[in-house]
């Protein structure tokens, strides 16, 4: 009876994941087999025949272009990634620890309000922000000085990462610093901790899970992002995702982006199992 008691369970809770398997199969899986067979397809007359060809592979990755961008577009990720984590911090820990739980519960709502609009309109909103004679070299004309050029530049695309994702590191850094044991910042206080110590000594290692993977959101979601470097950073030089979009354009070269965006995903899921294996991994 014990046996068939868990046969069923197994089941049951088999029923429950396939939806994901099937969603992840569809949607994940089916396309990225389909990507990888596409990096080897030919490209004649401006039209793909299927064939199994390294020519794509090799002309790619032998390209110094595609190593200049894959190391921006890196150098770009950890950058933003690094200020997201900085900018997100402060207001973080003001919320976990020193807001009221109302003042928290109102914060969070409107973090979230920005997620309700498109990316595409915010970035359009920070061009005229950001332009030469937007509303910030406005306000600093008023000062004597400026203009200053925002637009079109590192500033700019690093100003949409944080768009995108400072939000985000907020929220999911105030998850993480709820779930610290207040008794043991206490203890840490009562035997003479200082308030930064006690910060880098016991808040930090609590929560350094989520704090990693507010970390590996933000890189993620910086490393792929073809609207904020295109539109506020003037797509010179080009980051992976435009060179994507450059290299399907021109003569329909659709397997040799398909290598460009492999490439992408193999360096996401590298740096994402790594952190993650890192924010899981116990401390002796």
């Amino acid at each position: 009876m014990s046996g068939q008691k868990a046969r069923r369970t197994d089941w049951y809770a088999l029923s429950w994941r396939v939806p994901l398997i099937v969603w992840q199969g569809l949607f994940f899986v089916g396309p990225l087999l389909f990507m990888i067979a596409m990096s080897f397809f030919i490209v004649k007359n401006y039209r793909m025949e299927a064939a199994f060809d390294w020519g794509n592979w090799i002309k790619t990755l032998g390209r110094p272009i595609f190593w200049d961008s894959y190391f921006l577009t890196l150098r770009l990720a950890f950058g933003a990634t690094i200020l997201t984590t900085l900018f997100a911090f402060p207001a973080s820990f003001f919320l976990s620890f020193h807001a009221s739980e109302t003042f928290r519960r109102w914060a969070v709502f409107f973090l979230i309000i920005p997620f309700f609009t498109s990316y595409l309109v915010r970035i359009f909103a920070w061009q005229v922000i950001l332009a030469q004679q937007g509303v910030i070299n406005a306000g600093l004309s008023l000062f004597g000085l400026g203009p200053y050029t925002m637009l079109n530049t590192m500033f700019g695309t690093m100003i949409g990462y944080l768009t995108l994702c400072l939000p985000l590191a907020v929220i999911l850094q105030t998850f993480a610093l709820n779930g610290v044991d207040r008794r043991l910042v206490e203890a840490a206080h009562n035997l003479g901790c200082g308030k930064f110590h006690t910060i880098f000594a016991v808040i930090l290692p609590l929560a350094k899970t989520g704090f990693v993977v507010a970390a590996v959101f933000c890189f993620i979601l910086s490393f792929g992002d073809f609207v904020a470097p295109y539109y506020l950073g003037g797509s010179k030089p080009p980051t992976l995702s435009i060179m994507i979009i450059d290299t399907s354009k021109s003569g329909q070269q659709w397997p040799r982006a398909a290598v460009v965006a492999l490439m992408m995903i193999v360096t996401l899921m590298g740096v994402a199992f790594s952190a993650i294996a890192y924010a899981y991994r116990r401390r002796r």
